[in-house]
């Protein structure tokens, strides 16, 4: 995937002064006694790519899992637009312009295909365009329209992967939050799926990243955050923190660079 040109780097929506669409004040989220987010704040502005980076544990999924409803937080804020939505419940969340593509794919195994995209509109206030966002889909991912009238449970991680990104985006989201979309998949799928990504963020689809490959996450995305045990320790553009990847890893690991 090319990279920008470091001589000549462009400005993110929220480099040139855009307010933000998602963002995230001073959140606190709890598992019990135990701590997962310390006072996390974060922003992403309309037709930005942000990535969340960190190790395992970091809190990366929890971040996306409290920003689409499904963990309460214990204290802060998000809003979507200026209007609070840390108090909806998720099908609330989902019509008014959040989608989450989670870790694992978790896709309905026993439905189609089709039945799988069909589900993800179910909770779109506008109902017209469904089937052109489908044929978008399929245009998008040929193989699942090969594979429509086939139980999603049967198709392979890759495919399935497709699928549970083209059910998120037949929500038609503002923000698309994407949690692990390389995982456990090969080589030249997780290079597919970086091109539609890519090809979704030329397009200005909003997006939030969370993604273990560094090199990959930094080369789509306009800025990121590491999150080290649930906090902030390091936050740029990318093309900064391209530039100074000890630094980057220093923050990954809590180590001091």
């Amino acid at each position: 995937m090319p990279s920008r040109p470091t001589n000549t780097p462009e400005r993110s929506p929220a480099q040139s002064g855009a307010k933000p669409l998602l963002e995230v004040s001073d959140l606190r989220v709890s598992y019990g006694a135990v701590t997962a987010i310390h006072g996390v704040s974060l922003s992403v502005a309309a037709g930005e790519v942000v990535a969340l980076l960190g190790a395992n544990g970091a809190g990366k999924s929890t971040m996306l899992r409290t920003i689409s409803g499904l963990s309460r937080p214990r204290s802060g804020r998000i809003s979507l637009g200026g209007e609070a939505i840390h108090r909806l419940p998720p099908a609330r969340i989902v019509r008014l312009g959040i989608a989450h593509c989670p870790e694992g794919r978790r896709v309905f195994g026993s439905l189609s295909v089709a039945e799988n995209l069909r589900l993800g509109a179910a909770a779109r206030a506008e109902r017209s365009g469904m089937a052109e966002d489908r044929e978008r889909i399929y245009a998008m991912f040929p193989i699942l329209r090969e594979r429509m009238t086939q139980s999603a449970g049967t198709l392979s991680g890759g495919e399935q992967q497709m699928l549970a990104l083209g059910r998120a985006l037949m929500a038609r989201p503002k923000v698309l939050l994407l949690d692990e979309p390389s995982l456990g998949l090969a080589p030249l799928l997780v290079q597919q799926i970086f091109r539609t990504l890519a090809e979704l963020k030329a397009q200005g689809v909003t997006m939030l990243l969370v993604e273990q490959n560094i090199n990959l996450a930094l080369a789509l995305a306009d800025r990121a955050y590491v999150l080290r045990t649930g906090e902030v320790s390091l936050a740029g553009s990318a093309a900064e923190l391209q530039a100074d990847y000890e630094k980057v890893a220093a923050a990954y690991l809590g180590a001091r660079p």
